[in-house]
């Protein structure tokens, strides 16, 4: 994948309007479709569906692609006083909505150190984690993981997470609910070997609330469960900008009242000898909020 197909995927994961899209990246809306199909031959799906045209929606393809960790790592070019161009960083975006983020951070990198190419990778966090440690990778954006020997993990910004329910259930007219809201549902969660971070945050959430939470079903994605929570009455959590771009009409998103939950990224780098990138990269992450 190249910059360039990861950048107009954002903006169209942002808008779900390919007009608009090209509007932001002032292009013609020719130019956005022609990359976002190079894209999808690449990942061997769709990821983006059309409806009403020119608008679309993310596919079930569309939504997994950056949940399961695509995103961006550059490889230091070769040349006298250069790092072997083997040497890259990876990094990934969680989620379509983090996308904002994540192109931000990519948009400022880039206008730090534009003499750095930037590739897409996809991997596990356990082996973005091994290849850090390893130094086969300069660095790795990651969620909320368990310390690991030889990384070091510089936090960066907090993701909060909203409950996902039922679309026609009364708790869903609410501009704001409390975890002790949702006593009364099954809470359909992901097995905490896929990821103890979340799965820890959110039943401590409902232990300090006071209730034991019902078990719901363990589907094998994230859409598997909100297609069963459009049809059943349960409950689970999305990460807020995962929420603003997700199509599921049966499915209502509500922040959880102050101080909610929330999962941090950090910046996963090499305990000795870091990146001679990772100031740049440091301050791409904070600009990408101005």
């Amino acid at each position: 994948m190249e910059l360039r197909q990861l950048s107009y995927f954002v903006t169209v994961a942002e808008e779900l309007h390919f007009g608009r899209a090209a509007e932001r990246l002032h292009i013609v809306q020719s130019a956005v479709s022609q990359q976002i199909r190079r894209l999808e031959r690449e990942l061997g799906g769709r990821a983006v569906r059309p409806l009403a045209p020119p608008g679309c929606g993310l596919t079930a393809a569309g939504g997994a692609t950056a949940a399961r960790g695509t995103g961006p790592c550059w490889r230091p070019p070769s040349g006298p006083g250069r790092p072997s161009p083997r040497r890259r960083a990876s990094g990934s975006a969680p989620a379509p909505g983090s996308a904002s983020t994540w192109g931000r951070v990519l948009a400022a990198f880039t206008r730090r150190a534009p003499d750095v190419p930037v590739e897409l990778v996809s991997l596990p966090v356990s082996e973005r984690l091994a290849q850090v440690a390893g130094g086969r990778l300069d660095a790795a954006f990651v969620r909320a993981v368990e310390p690991v020997p030889g990384v070091r993990v510089l936090p960066l910004w907090p993701d909060p997470l909203v409950a996902a329910l039922p679309a026609a259930h009364p708790l869903a007219a609410r501009p704001e609910i409390g975890v002790g809201d949702l006593a009364g549902l099954p809470l359909a969660l992901t097995e905490r070997r896929r990821n103890p971070a979340l799965v820890d945050l959110v039943v401590g959430a409902c232990h300090e609330a006071g209730f034991e939470p019902l078990p719901g079903p363990v589907n094998g994605s994230l859409q598997d469960t909100l297609a069963t929570i459009g049809t059943r009455p349960l409950w689970t959590v999305v990460y807020a900008s995962h929420a603003r771009v997700l199509h599921t009409p049966r499915v209502a998103f509500v922040p959880f009242r102050a101080p909610g939950l929330a999962l941090s990224t950090g910046l996963a780098v090499r305990a000795s000898a870091p990146t001679p990138y990772l100031e740049d990269l440091l301050l791409a992450c904070g600009d990408h909020e101005n």
